[in-house]
């Protein structure tokens, strides 16, 4: 199955299956995006430098445990934003050979923390592949999916998967918003990622944490 036949095939049963019901997880097929003879158009590391310079907010996307799941699933997100007003529909960008995706994806539901300048090293331990997320974290549950709302999160956004697309090694994912809120300090300040590291906003600008 091509990436344009996996997507449609993830919209098709989105849209036949009950909502919020499980989301049926994409293959993973080897991707490249020149042929075996070809140079890159664009070296990856330059790539990556000059990308570094758009500083971007910082996520952990979390989702229930899903039939059959030990634990609720969470990871680390740089790539969210918000989509649509009218319906309200937010988006995150996942890799397409995340082990934490397919977890999700059963689930069919997910909550987005936002982080708080204080949460630099939560979001390390989210970024961690095959450890205990969710060990001596704090949190209680979004109260639509249920989904991990993480204690000290400047905000939450409460979502059922609503449709999932191709984007070259990753996947997009559309969420449907169900609830949201934020956190009871209004004057928390944001945690950002810039040039690969963690800075936070606060009066006199931009300082690395």
């Amino acid at each position: 199955m091509g990436h344009a036949g996996a997507a449609a095939a993830a919209v098709r049963y989105l849209r036949s299956a009950p909502s919020p019901g499980p989301v049926e997880a994409l293959p993973r097929p080897e991707l490249r995006c020149v042929r075996a003879d070809e140079r890159a158009p664009v070296d990856p590391t330059e790539f990556r430098r000059v990308l570094g310079n758009f500083a971007t907010g910082v996520t952990v996307v979390t989702s229930p445990a899903a039939e059959g799941e030990p634990s609720p699933a969470g990871f680390a997100c740089q790539s969210f934003s918000s989509l649509s007003l009218d319906p309200p529909l937010i988006c995150f960008m996942v890799g397409r050979t995340s082990a934490t995706w397919p977890r999700i994806a059963r689930a069919g539901v997910f909550c987005v923390n936002v982080l708080g300048a204080g949460q630099g090293e939560l979001c390390r331990a989210f970024a961690v592949s095959g450890a205990d997320k969710f060990a001596g974290v704090a949190y209680d549950t979004a109260p639509v999916s249920g989904a991990p709302r993480l204690t000290g999160a400047a905000a939450w956004i409460d979502c059922a998967i609503h449709a999932v697309h191709t984007g070259g090694d990753h996947l997009i994912v559309v969420g449907r918003v169900n609830a949201l809120g934020t956190a009871g300090d209004p004057e928390q300040a944001p945690l950002l990622f810039h040039r690969g590291r963690f800075t936070g906003l606060g009066a006199d600008g931009q300082r690395p944490l």
